[in-house]
């Protein structure tokens, strides 16, 4: 990634100013992470990444999903439907082929 000279960024953590002049970050680090084949790229000042160079600050996705009948958190499920949860595979439906309706 290049960076362009003298723009400010935000620590992901604290909201702290990164300056970055040219390719050179004056107080922090460029992070780059992969999650799912997709490039996370973000900035840490040098405080936070002293204390932890991780990403942090995030929401954790709640994933809802139909469940006799009913949508629900699937955290707030019992064991067994969890289970049958996670053993379910996605039907994909061939190219070129209709349904017939």
């Amino acid at each position: 990634m290049e960076f362009a000279t003298n723009v400010k960024n935000k620590c992901h953590d604290c909201n702290k100013e990164i300056v970055i002049n040219g390719k050179n970050i004056e107080n922090g680090f460029y992070l780059a992470y992969m999650h799912n084949e997709e490039k996370i790229s973000v900035f840490k000042c040098n405080d936070c990444y002293a204390k932890s160079s991780s990403l942090t600050n995030f929401q954790k996705c709640e994933v809802y999903s139909r469940v006799v009948g009913y949508i629900r958190p699937v955290q707030q499920w019992n064991n067994g439907k969890k289970q049958e949860y996670n053993e379910r595979q996605e039907y994909v439906m061939p190219s070129g082929e209709s349904c017939g309706c």
